[in-house]
């Protein structure tokens, strides 16, 4: 029996990337789903890899009506929802706050919780009811940088970290019928993640950075040295949207491949810094 047999799961930001990943594990792991993209050209290449496997619906996480619509087709083909899997995301170019234009502050910092945030609180507010039938899950998606500084810039930082309070309120609020969890990731191979239009970065990818001097830099800080690809870490969603989870709620799992357990004295010997042997104090 595979994790997600007899379970309709939705994936929203399923277009590319991170919740292209984990809508394909959730399929590989049996489920019914639904995607909603709102870009019509990922909505294209949706089309292209799923045709009518999957529920696929263009439509934005900031938009009451896209959501209500998406909703009443699902209901219409599944007559059902059991998991709702949150991977919309923005990042904001890990620029900082001393060299961001203050008259980009308040269109940057709207556009990032709009869609980082609030597109995850809208999404909770118009499928409970349903998740609630069914005793089911909410598996959205927060970050390292919610833990650990320099892991984006502040908006971005501040944003995940606001999913984690998400996470543990609905938990409390939706509890017993509905488990709520989130996925902190670190870094994904190929993340697709754009910026933000507010800086003129709406065409930037995490994926531009070269990839070498990506592996490069993430290979020095993480002690399994290994990036994950989406699909590794969809997995981990699944498990969480599954009836299997029976363990968890108002939790949120740092997938970090050991960033934060990560050398201090005996990182010099490897990067340059302090050499093995020196005692500091």
């Amino acid at each position: 029996m595979q994790l997600l047999d007899d379970h309709v799961v939705l994936i929203t930001g399923g277009g590319s990337g991170l919740g292209l990943g984990v809508a394909r594990q959730c399929l590989a792991e049996g489920a019914q789903v639904a995607i909603m993209e709102i870009a019509p050209d990922k909505v294209e290449h949706l089309v292209a890899e799923f045709g009518d496997r999957v529920l696929i619906r263009q439509g934005d996480v900031r938009s009451v009506t896209d959501l209500e619509a998406l909703r009443a087709a699902i209901v219409e083909r599944y007559g059902r929802l059991d998991a709702l899997i949150g991977c919309q995301g923005i990042f904001d170019g890990n620029l900082p706050l001393r060299e961001t234009p203050v008259d980009r502050i308040d269109s940057l910092f709207d556009e990032l919780f709009h869609v980082n945030v609030k597109g995850y609180i809208l999404s909770a507010r118009v499928f409970v009811d349903l998740l609630e039938e069914n005793d089911g899950a909410i598996v959205l998606t927060s970050s390292t940088a919610a833990y650990a500084a320099d892991g984006g810039g502040l908006f971005y930082s501040a944003s995940k970290g606001a999913v984690r309070s998400v996470v543990n309120q609905l938990a409390f609020e939706f509890a017993p019928r509905i488990r709520v969890n989130g996925v902190a990731p670190s870094g994904i191979a190929n993340s697709q993640l754009q910026g933000p239009a507010a800086l003129g970065l709406e065409k930037v990818k995490q994926s531009d950075i070269p990839k070498e001097d990506f592996l490069e830099q993430f290979r020095m800080l993480a002690p399994l040295q290994h990036l994950p690809t989406p699909e590794e870490y969809g997995w981990l969603y699944a498990f969480l949207a599954s009836r299997r989870n029976t363990l968890m709620t108002g939790q949120t799992i740092v997938a970090d491949q050991g960033l934060f357990n990560r050398a201090v004295i005996s990182f010099g010997s490897k990067a340059g810094g302090i050499p093995v042997g020196v005692v500091t104090g």
